[in-house]
């Protein structure tokens, strides 16, 4: 049953990336149409093709590797400066800016001329190359919404599931207390398991992130505690000591590797699902998506960790980068879990809406050959248009993006690279989940 059940993990995730992948592309599709760009194709995957069917001027189809998808539009690239569209050169590099812009003529057809991708006015470029990035970021915010406000997140509440009996540094934590460790403020108090802390120094408390704060600067303070007990309110007093514990982030999450000197109470707290309401759920994907973003910079700094996770057996980290594949297998091993069905459902729409959160953050890199990329050279167009104009100066004309194909191809390579070696790492040395 386990195996049927990580199988099924795995077909509902690879069929919730097809239709990302098809949400996206039809961002692209849709303003393509509407401001009257000719698009032959409509894809979703790569390689072979395994379906299609042509419906008016579009074929749409699906292929065999479903790792992304692409539509096709003509005139994507101007004419050279010669105005013809080919021009062999020996030159290599010469040779990629001709073959792109040889490739967005392929299927030029007669009446096509007014109807090319680049004579299109920038802002209307930007608007198509914008809309599939943007088609996957509203996905993920209806489905982050779905996810916590329907079914809830996981979450830290200022409910006591068990009292430290002592004071020890984090690094020394276990489940003995040495002989000389002082009894933990929690103890000494008098707190115990099933406590709910509803006031701490006097301040109301309403969920266990402000508790935890509260606790960390009051450090060698007598504070006064109010506890839920059994239907009752008890008071009591504490001495908040100072210990040596996990530095946090921003959301209040531990930064592996840094500890801090600050105040110890010593409880853990019990874990609940808590629904949140709109406001909270979109305050939450704004930290989630300014994660996103660090995270997305930080890439670079992972690839030692990946190489080394695949050739030397290292542990992958918490933060390591992980694929598609490694997605996959994740979701697969949680619905093979011993775990309520709406706990299973919340974690793969949860695990989808983050990677069309990622597919929008990736895309929107300006470099080519992103969506990103394209951007960034519509608008370049827009401001050297807007400046001749200002210095009355004659129309530049459009900006050749096939010029900048060798620096794409790089990109392109770097990308490749990047994903095989997290391939390798999803597949030698795979994330966990406990």
């Amino acid at each position: 049953m386990t195996a049927v059940m990580t199988v099924l993990g795995i077909v509902v995730f690879v069929v919730g990336l097809l239709i990302s992948i098809a949400w996206h592309e039809l961002g692209h599709l849709s303003t393509a149409k509407l401001f009257g760009i000719r698009v032959p194709q409509y894809m979703v995957g790569f390689g072979p093709t395994v379906w299609s069917r042509k419906k008016g001027e579009t074929e749409y189809g699906f292929k065999a590797v479903p790792l992304g998808g692409y539509i096709r539009m003509i005139g994507m690239f101007p004419p050279g400066p010669d105005g013809r569209i080919t021009k062999r050169s020996s030159s290599p590099w010469r040779s990629m800016i001709e073959d792109a812009r040889q490739a967005s003529y392929e299927e030029l057809l007669p009446g096509d001329e007014d109807r090319l991708f680049y004579k299109r006015a920038p802002w209307k470029r930007v608007i198509v190359m914008f809309a599939g990035p943007f088609m996957n970021l509203i996905l993920a915010f209806g489905l982050f919404l779905a996810t916590m406000m329907g079914f809830g997140v996981p979450e830290s509440l200022p409910t006591i599931s068990s009292v430290s009996q002592c004071v020890v540094p984090v690094s020394q934590a276990s489940d003995t207390c040495p002989k000389d460790a002082p009894a933990s403020p929690a103890a000494a108090a008098g707190l115990r398991a099933g406590d709910t802390i509803v006031s701490f120094a006097g301040h109301p408390i309403h969920d266990y992130k402000q508790l935890s704060a509260d606790i960390r600067d009051s450090a060698e303070r007598t504070v006064p505690i109010v506890v839920e007990r059994g239907g009752h309110q008890v008071a009591t007093t504490a001495t908040i000591q100072k210990n040596t514990l996990a530095k946090l982030d921003g959301n209040g999450d531990p930064i592996p590797g840094q500890t801090v000197d600050t105040g110890f109470l010593g409880i853990t707290p019990t874990t609940g699902v808590v629904q949140l309401g709109f406001g909270d759920s979109v305050d939450r994907m704004y930290q989630m998506a300014d994660s996103g973003i660090h995270s997305l910079l930080a890439l670079p700094g992972k690839i030692p960790g990946l190489w080394d996770s695949v050739f030397d057996g290292t542990p992958r980290s918490a933060d390591s980068p992980v694929g598609m594949v490694g997605a996959a297998r994740v979701g697969g091993e949680v619905f093979a879990l011993h775990l309520p069905a709406s706990q299973r459902i919340a974690f793969m729409v949860n695990l989808l809406a983050g990677i069309n959160l990622s597919l929008f953050l990736f895309n929107m890199l300006p470099l080519l050959p992103l969506d990103g990329g394209h951007v960034a050279g519509a608008l370049w167009e827009s401001l050297r248009r807007q400046a001749a104009r200002l210095l009355k100066r004659p129309d530049p004309g459009p900006f050749d993006v096939a010029k900048l194909m060798p620096l794409a191809y790089v990109v392109a390579s770097v990308f490749v690279g990047f994903t095989l070696l997290v391939l390798a790492a999803d597949l030698v040395n795979p994330v966990k989940i406990s």
